[in-house]
């Protein structure tokens, strides 16, 4: 019922659909009492043309009733599919603006199977309950009315069958039910497995992990299996049950009808014409019991859904407020724990300041808080305890769009998408002149090997940049960065497959072309810091030092050990 107003903008597709499928029941309907006729009255009585004169007539329904069948076909398929058109944007616009956080909860293969399966699962219901139900219900009742107006004894096979069936299938669609819901959570974790796989296909094959992934997609695959087994060995019972008792049923009219023929209180065209309505009774409960095994297939996914469209993200937009500077970086108190994970926090009570058009560097060990301290200034996180603020304003009491306006982010891992190499770099501004374009990739240094691809600048990209190098991939993330002209431009230790002479020509690069930026980088080399204006240390979540290269070296021991550290293995050199 929540999901309903989806259906209300082809409300008037959604009632005309029963209502041309009403016209090709009524046609099922009068077949079988002109058949009785012509068997009764023409074929007994050898009237050649009352056969001629009725045959015509019941050509002329089916074409009619075929009329009907196609045109409610037609009309429930614009509505059915224009409401799951609507309902997976919906969707869709809801995954897009739920938090980090709420994305890992509910697992990337579980989102997709929720805007794949479970959606088609509800479209199909809808289909189903335009057309099917309409249809089943009608023939359902008006064969019993027509049944008793040939012989109202046939109402105790009715009064017997019936019964009977309903019972059936009540008792195997409640335990059915219930199994419906464990068949979408093993379909995520195919799902999961399999993106995980095609999106780590390189680590798979460098590690030789072929077969254990494969093991375990199989695992995955199996459980699949043995749940949707367990609901169709329930659903096959149901069918031939039905079926039973509606040949039983048969007999039982023919049985009937053979004394009342024999009484001479009925003719052999009218038993015909009875056993065709019982047949169309006892079919209408077993496609109504279809219909419930699609509701109950879409009552799990409509759970599904709503449980995507019903949460609200983490990261709530803030009212907005009018910055009082530009380029500026400030925390205060900052500490940050993921809610998942237990024990010490990521960050602990971390201050500091960073002026416009500073150049700032943040180093430390794996795993002391680098990431995650700059995924707070975009509103990625929020952090547990202090504020954060940018341009003198609380980054709460922004609007999520204005501030993310402000900041460019190249994150670890270069996200490339299908498209030219232009279009990867538009991301920065979607409206951007090739000038433009191409003066953002001279800047990132990426001009240089996207000139040489065959079409240049519209070159297609293949699918997460599979047909570039780590290097180039980090250098088409950074246009896209530089190309947005941003206040504050934030590089995730997205230099690392850069040599460092072309990351020094980068940073020459951006001091010359985004004068007055607030540039702060994250790096694991001494050599890509060494020159910024600060640098700021962590360690184990903490602030540990800040300053220069030369002021750390004399004041801040993790730093020299840093330093140490990394001349030893590069034997000694500088």
């Amino acid at each position: 019922m929540k999901l309903s107003k989806y259906l209300k903008p082809y409300m008037l597709f959604a009632l005309l659909t029963p209502l041309t499928m009403v016209g090709e029941v009524m046609v099922d309907l009068l077949q079988p009492k002109l058949m009785s006729k012509i068997v009764d009255e023409g074929v007994l009585g050898q009237d050649m043309g009352l056969i001629i004169h009725t045959g015509l007539l019941m050509m002329l329904l089916i074409i009619i009733g075929g009329a009907c069948g196609v045109g409610s076909s037609a009309l429930g398929g614009v509505a059915s599919q224009g409401f799951a058109r609507d309902l997976r944007s919906d969707v869709f616009k809801k995954v897009m603006g739920l938090s980090f956080e709420q994305t890992d909860k509910f697992t990337t293969g579980s989102l997709v199977t929720r805007l794949t399966t479970d959606i088609t699962a509800l479209q199909q219901m809808v289909d189903f309950m335009l057309r099917m139900l309409v249809r089943d219900g009608i023939l359902f009742i008006g064969g019993i009315i027509m049944m008793l107006t040939l012989n109202v004894k046939f109402g105790i096979v009715i009064a017997v069958a019936m019964p009977i069936e309903i019972l059936i299938v009540v008792l195997v669609m409640r335990k059915a039910n219930p199994l419906y819901s464990i068949v979408a959570a093993r379909l995520d974790s195919v799902n999961t497995v399999m993106q995980e796989n095609v999106s780590g296909a390189r680590v798979v094959k460098a590690y030789v992990r072929e077969e254990r992934e494969s093991q375990r997609f199989g695992k995955a695959n199996e459980d699949l299996m043995q749940a949707n087994l367990r609901v169709q060995k329930m659903v096959a019972v149901l069918q031939p049950a039905l079926m039973m008792i509606m040949n039983i049923s048969v007999i039982a009219v023919i049985l009937i009808g053979g004394f009342q023929v024999q009484a001479r209180e009925m003719k052999v065209g009218e038993v015909m014409a009875a056993i065709t309505y019982l047949t169309q009774v006892l079919n209408g409960i077993m496609m109504l019991s279809m219909m419930f095994q699609t509701m109950s297939r879409a009552s799990a996914s409509a759970k599904r859904i709503c449980e995507v469209l019903d949460s609200e993200p983490v990261i709530q937009d803030g009212a907005g407020a009018n910055c009082t500077e530009k380029g500026t970086v400030s925390f205060r108190g900052v500490s940050f724990y993921y809610p998942s994970a237990s024990g010490r926090p990521v960050l602990s009570d971390i201050s500091f300041d960073v002026k416009q058009g500073e150049n700032v560097a943040i180093l430390g060990a794996t795993g002391s808080g680098k990431s995650t301290l700059v995924s707070m200034i975009p509103r990625f996180y929020d952090p547990v305890q202090g504020d954060i603020f940018v341009d003198g304003v609380n980054v709460k009491d922004m609007k999520l769009s204005d501030l993310r306006s402000k900041v460019g982010i190249v994150l670890q891992k270069s996200e490339l998408f299908s498209g030219s190499a232009a279009d990867n770099i538009r991301w920065g501004k979607k409206d951007a002149s090739l000038e433009e374009v191409k003066a953002a990739a001279e800047i990132a240094q990426a001009d240089e090997f996207v000139s040489t691809l065959p079409d240049g600048y519209d070159g297609i990209i293949a699918e997460k940049g599979a047909s570039l190098s780590g290097g180039q991939k980090q250098r088409l993330s950074i246009s896209r960065a530089v190309l947005k002209k941003p206040e504050i431009l934030i590089f995730d230790d997205s230099t690392s497959a850069l040599d460092l002479g072309t990351e020094a020509k980068l940073h020459k690069g951006l001091r010359e072309g985004l004068k007055g930026t607030t540039v702060i980088t994250i790096a694991q080399r001494i050599a890509s810091v060494k020159n910024c204006d600060r640098i700021f240390v962590l360690d184990h979540g903490r602030l540990a030092g800040s300053g220069t290269h030369e002021q750390l070296l004399q004041s801040c021991g993790v730093y020299k050990d840093i330093c140490n550290s990394q001349m030893r293995n590069a034997g000694g050199e500088e």
